[in-house]
């Protein structure tokens, strides 16, 4: 499963929910007690063949090895469903545009025959908002947005190994300030690239299978997770190539990791989703000494104490299918499955007490024609709107923080007959940029606003 396939097969990522195709094994169910793992395991002790061992009276006895019992998730591990008769209804967006700003194509670049898997502008440093980065196969490529609508290419990077496929690209930076391109894909193996330099930086070598996405720590610019085929996140530090921590296990996804994202404001919390249907938001408070370790350790990167980290703060099953995007919007969540709609809902937890609490969902934006997976959205730097692709080639631009939820615009052109794989939108909204499945990027302007306007130092 996946986005995997080197040579790019769609067919598996356009499986509708009806045909998406099962996890490489059962997921479990902790519903399932101890008493009925018991009696599956009995059952299979039962067919074991007897040792030749004899008893005491010379007659043979059988002797079988006991297989243990599957164990039950701990309570801290309860899976959080929405509860009703919270007082307020969920908010349900209305289809009609508002058309509060108007939007017109501005460009059409071509990056070849593969598909675009990522597109994304970098929010970490005033001076580069204008500039944006994609993933196309082996190839990154580095854009500055310029007036009327045109592309500059900046950069433009070819992986050695020739079957490698991005999927994820992100911004980050090392101590000195300088930009650092991370990006990942179908090898699992992470690149690092020094954009001042034009060189790789570092290779993060960890996972057992793809990448499916890499974000960037806000506040911590060197600090990035990455979520993962092989069912884990980890925490790493660009600066020093160190694996600081590992989330999965006992309390961990049960199938591919399809997004993360930091919280915008706690340097401690990140949020996760996948192929198990479920969100679930971690911690990183508690291990923090590690990453400080991680900025003072001299001995190999191999060497570090690496801290695996089993149980979240909470496990959230507010979808029924395959969850491939979430973001943080504040201290509320917004994720998205293959079922036509964003959710936007509040995880209230106990700090003392982690597992225990309950969701409240307030708001859906529906984006018809979205249900094939990997499909990402994004927001402006302020989170004010939102913008999501669909599988006919359509953006659909929600203005998030109203309730009912906006929608401004939606953003079509006839050439646009692709699956839109990411959106990216500017700082201010002005700009949303596409890519799509057969190796477009598409560029959509405000009338008003020609160009993407860089903010002063002062706005950020």
């Amino acid at each position: 499963m996946g986005p995997t396939s080197r040579n790019h097969k769609s067919s598996q990522k356009d499986a509708a929910p009806n045909e998406a195709k099962p996890p490489r094994y059962p997921q479990r169910n902790s519903s399932i007690t101890a008493s009925a793992s018991a009696a599956v395991a009995n059952s299979r002790v039962a067919k074991e063949r007897p040792s030749s061992s004899t008893s005491g009276e010379g007659e043979p006895q059988e002797t079988v090895l006991k297989l243990p019992s599957t164990p039950t998730l701990p309570a801290r591990m309860a899976k959080l469903v929405p509860l009703e008769g919270l007082g307020c209804e969920v908010a349900m967006g209305s289809l009609t545009p508002s058309r509060e700003r108007e939007y017109k194509v501005t460009n059409k670049h071509n990056e070849g025959r593969l598909p675009v898997y990522a597109i994304v502008f970098n929010f970490l440093d005033v001076r580069y908002y204008d500039i944006f980065a994609t993933a196309c196969g082996p190839h990154l490529s580095t854009y500055r947005c310029l007036m009327n609508g045109k592309f500059s290419l900046l950069q433009s990077y070819l992986d050695d190994d020739m079957n490698e496929s991005f999927f994820t690209v992100s911004w980050a930076c090392d101590i000195d300030g300088n930009p650092l391109l991370v990006a990942a894909g179908s090898t699992g193996i992470i690149r690092v690239i020094n954009c001042a330099t034009e060189k790789i930086y570092k290779s993060l070598v960890g996972h057992g299978g793809s990448v499916n996405e890499i974000k960037s720590q806000p506040s911590n610019p060197s600090l990035i997770i990455s979520a993962s085929k092989d069912e884990s996140i980890k925490l790493w530090n660009v600066q020093t190539g160190i694996c600081i921590l590992v989330f999965g296990g006992v309390g961990g996804h049960r199938h591919e990791v399809l997004g993360v994202d930091f919280h915008t404001s706690d340097i401690y919390r990140f949020v996760s989703c996948g192929m198990d249907n479920t969100v679930r938001i971690w911690s990183i408070k508690e291990f923090w000494e590690y990453v400080e370790k991680s900025y003072s350790w001299t001995d190999a990167t191999s060497k570090f104490p690496t801290k695996f980290v089993q149980f979240p703060v909470l496990c959230a099953e507010i979808h029924s299918n395959y969850v491939d995007c979430t973001k943080w919007l504040g201290d509320f969540v917004l994720s998205k499955s293959v079922e036509n709609e964003i959710l936007l809902w509040e995880p209230i937890t106990k700090e003392e007490n982690p597992g225990e609490g309950h969701i409240d969902v307030l708001q859906k934006y529906p984006v018809p024609g979205c249900n094939i997976w990997f499909m990402k959205f994004s927001c402006d730097f302020h989170h004010n709107q939102l913008a999501i692709g669909n599988r006919d080639g359509k953006v659909y631009v929600w203005k998030v923080q109203t309730s009912p939820p906006v929608l401004i615009a939606r953003l079509s052109n006839p050439q646009v007959k692709s699956a839109i794989r990411q959106t990216a939108v500017s700082f201010d909204g002005s700009t949303i940029l596409a890519c799509t499945e057969d190796g477009n990027i598409w560029r959509w302007d405000e009338v008003d606003h020609p160009t993407v306007p860089v903010p002063s130092k002062k706005q950020k």
